[in-house]
């Protein structure tokens, strides 16, 4: 029950620590990164959108967590694509 969306990651995505956003739980968000790097291995279009959010797993903020359902929000909606 999403909205599909055509890119895992959005043209105006920023790749910095947010150090003034909401801190969100690190179990959780390493939990996330965790499946989808699994995913990976049957999904190479996400890899490297997935690798770039793995570098914030010491402090995600809510803006990090947000970029990773995106991922996921696209992984719902490109169910049969494949290898």
């Amino acid at each position: 029950n999403c909205k599909p969306i055509s890119t895992p990651i959005g043209s105006t995505a920023v790749l910095d620590p947010d150090e003034d956003g909401e801190a969100v739980d690190q179990n959780e968000y390493r939990s996330m990164i965790g499946s989808l790097l699994y995913i990976t291995a049957s999904r190479p279009d996400i890899q490297f959108v997935v690798c770039l959010w793995a570098r914030f797993q010491a402090s995600p903020s809510a803006s990090h967590r947000q970029a990773v359902k995106r991922i996921m929000r696209y992984l719902n909606h490109t169910l049969e694509f494949g290898i």
